[in-house]
């Protein structure tokens, strides 16, 4: 898949007012969104666990997750999103967790991120209830 970048507006859940914006790229290879703990920390976003991480290269690394309100321009939608507190060095990454929650799929080709039908339970969910 090619790889394009996106315009991200990252807010703190608690207090929106502190934000920054910044480009993204869109890495459907990613479960969580990667952003860098300086920035995060400068809009008061704190860790709430963390994940066991097995990055790019093959390294393991655990990392704090924490959650943000992640706005996208292009979809006219801000939604909280899980997000990882990367290295000082990192990519800013929009992860696959952010682009369900958001509903929409990465389209390479028009370096767009294109609307999804949300499939809810598969087969079970469709089956008819028995009242018993």
């Amino acid at each position: 898949m090619g790889m394009f970048q996106v315009r991200v507006r990252v807010a703190n859940p608690s207090e929106r007012s502190r934000y920054f914006d910044e480009n993204f790229w869109v890495d459907t290879g990613a479960l969580y969104s990667f952003i860098p703990e300086e920035r995060l920390n400068e809009i008061g976003i704190r860790p709430l666990g963390t994940r066991e991480l097995l990055l790019a290269d093959g390294r393991r690394d655990r990392r704090s997750l924490g959650e943000a309100v992640l706005t996208i321009p292009q979809l006219d939608e801000s939604l909280t999103c899980p997000v990882i507190f990367a290295p000082a060095d990192a990519l800013y990454l929009l992860g696959a967790t952010a682009l369900e929650n958001f509903g929409v799929q990465a389209d390479s080709t028009t370096q767009q991120l294109k609307p999804i039908i949300a499939v809810i339970g598969g087969f079970l969910a469709s089956a008819p209830q028995r009242l018993t």
